[in-house]
């Protein structure tokens, strides 16, 4: 596939997963960091991405590597969020997929909702293979 594996200096979120304080940082192992994002969409807006410089969903392959890698991302997301905002009656995890996509890092959008505006739900649509893709749905798709 296309794009590199690795760490790349003018990535932002490579940037925040290997010199982020424990200040910045709402959960860090060596496969992934999460943080806040910083222009929330929901009531809380998370983000989960890998240490190790993923592009985008279309990097991801078949491969049980992979598949553990988002799988963890969505375990990690959904333990934060339910943490954090346990009187959220709906919660969304998924990926931008390219063109949409605003960084080119690999990141997981943890939303306990509602949206705050309401109208940014329109950020977390699915337009087939654009726009939003549910964790899970992504899941299946890359399933060894």
């Amino acid at each position: 596939m296309a794009g590199a594996r690795g760490s790349i200096a003018s990535c932002v979120f490579c940037e925040i997963a290997t010199k982020s304080s424990s200040d910045t940082l709402l959960y860090s192992d060596d496969k992934v960091v999460a943080f806040r994002d910083i222009n929330p969409s929901a009531l809380r807006h998370y983000l989960v991405v890998p240490v190790e410089h993923i592009p985008t969903v279309k990097d991801l392959q078949r491969k049980t590597e992979d598949y553990s890698l988002v799988s963890h991302m969505l375990e990690v997301g959904r333990m934060l969020t339910i943490r954090d905002a346990p009187q959220s009656k709906q919660y969304r995890f998924g990926f931008h997929q390219p063109p949409l996509n605003s960084v080119d890092h690999l990141h997981l959008h943890c939303l306990a909702l509602p949206y705050t505006p309401r109208w940014r739900c329109i950020k977390y649509l699915s337009f087939g293979p654009l726009g939003f893709i549910e964790a899970e749905k992504f899941l299946k798709q890359i399933k060894p």
